[in-house]
């Protein structure tokens, strides 16, 4: 394992089921358990499992200039964020592309947090705070335990009064376990899920009590790479391994604008003045590629990096693939020329172990109303 800056509280518990800890973002982080992945898909699917996402990286920004740093950095209009809710944002970097995505919580009138993965978030929000009457701190002593699934409610309901009435992407702040904890109604995974902030300190119990009383309903750990299974079913990007960061196009530095990764609708309507606005603006129409789904026959799932084929040639690459015995379908992220992000577009997949025929398909295909994440009750 590369030598990592950051360390989870949780690590002995992943060293326990077998996890021999990669880097992610400087945290070493659990991308493998001895036992079959696909259980942990399932579980998550139709019980619930439980996560280490404290690899993500959690910024406070707080003081009076707070709301104006987070609308210079963000794509976001954060004087439509109220307290107790929370949005899904973009930062772009001074040519309009893409260096990371976020989930911004308002903790009060002149309090945030944000949380993003390995891209230049932390950076981008301290450059905005240069000058200004406010505080940026880095926070790793909070971890984040993610419960994800359609009995994760259920679960925390036994524990924390009116969890069933806690709005898509909203957070309260209660007790769990009768530990402080910020719990937020989001996730990674297309479920109904919730992310429970802790302090480092209250990790491992909170981690043992999910673990012991949740199993009863089939709660179990799930590794930090089953999320890879999850996003591609449910059209969630992950930096930079769909991005150009990853395949670079030759003779150009790395970066994607949204309109590129389809993440336009991550700009409220009429905002300018955040960094990288113009040339966001701009950049409408000129998209080199598109990111698009596949849907490929049979069960052999896509390499991540598999060269898409049309009419002999190499015109894309499938960025993440899976199968799902759940859903009975095989499908993919990828990066494909405009022409060909049309639905029902033939594709050849180079695979490894030879060519699968495949078509090209909007996503998400899970859930694409978002009916089951954004339930009620």
């Amino acid at each position: 394992m590369t030598a990592s800056w950051r360390f989870s509280a949780l690590a002995d518990r992943h060293r326990a089921l077998g996890s021999n800890r990669e880097d992610w973002s400087g945290m070493g982080t659990a991308r493998t358990y001895d036992k079959d992945q696909t259980e942990e898909y399932l579980a998550i699917r139709t019980k619930a499992g439980v996560m280490d996402v404290s690899g993500l990286k959690k910024v406070h920004v707080i003081g009076p200039h707070a709301s104006h740093v987070i609308d210079r950095a963000t794509t976001r209009n954060v004087e439509k964020i109220k307290p107790g809710r929370s949005s899904y944002a973009c930062m772009l970097n001074d040519q309009g592309k893409f260096i990371d995505d976020c989930v911004i919580y308002r903790m009060g009138p002149h309090s945030f947090m944000v949380v993003h993965g390995a891209g230049a978030g932390h950076e981008q929000l301290t450059r905005a705070a240069l000058g200004r009457n406010v505080q940026v701190m880095f926070d790793d002593d909070l971890h984040d335990i993610s419960l994800q699934g359609p009995v994760a409610v259920d679960f925390l309901a036994k524990h924390v009064p009116g969890i069933r009435d806690l709005a898509y992407f909203s957070h309260t702040h209660t007790t769990l376990f009768d530990k402080p904890v910020t719990i937020s109604r989001t996730g990674y995974t297309g479920e109904r899920g919730y992310e429970i902030f802790c302090r480092r300190q209250d990790a491992v119990e909170i981690w043992d009590r999910i673990v012991a009383e949740g199993a009863e309903m089939g709660i179990i750990p799930t590794r930090f790479t089953t999320l890879d299974l999850l996003r591609t079913e449910s059209y969630l990007l992950f930096y930079p391994y769909d991005n150009s960061e990853t395949y670079p196009f030759e003779n150009e530095p790395g970066g994607d604008t949204l309109w590129e990764l389809g993440l336009d609708f991550t700009v409220s309507p009429g905002k300018t003045g955040f960094r990288g606005a113009e040339e966001h603006y701009r950049l409408k129409g000129k998209e080199r590629f598109k990111i698009y789904g596949v849907k490929l026959e049979g069960t052999e799932p896509a390499a991540e990096g598999a060269p898409v084929i049309v009419d002999g040639k190499q015109v894309g690459v499938v960025t993440v693939g899976m199968n799902s015995p759940l859903n009975n379908w095989n499908v993919g992220i990828a990066r494909l020329p405009v022409e060909c992000a049309v639905p029902g577009t033939p594709l050849t997949i180079r695979n490894p172990g030879g060519d699968i025929a495949a078509t090209a398909q909007p996503m998400p295909f899970y859930d694409p109303d978002k009916k089951i994440r954004t339930a009620k009750g």
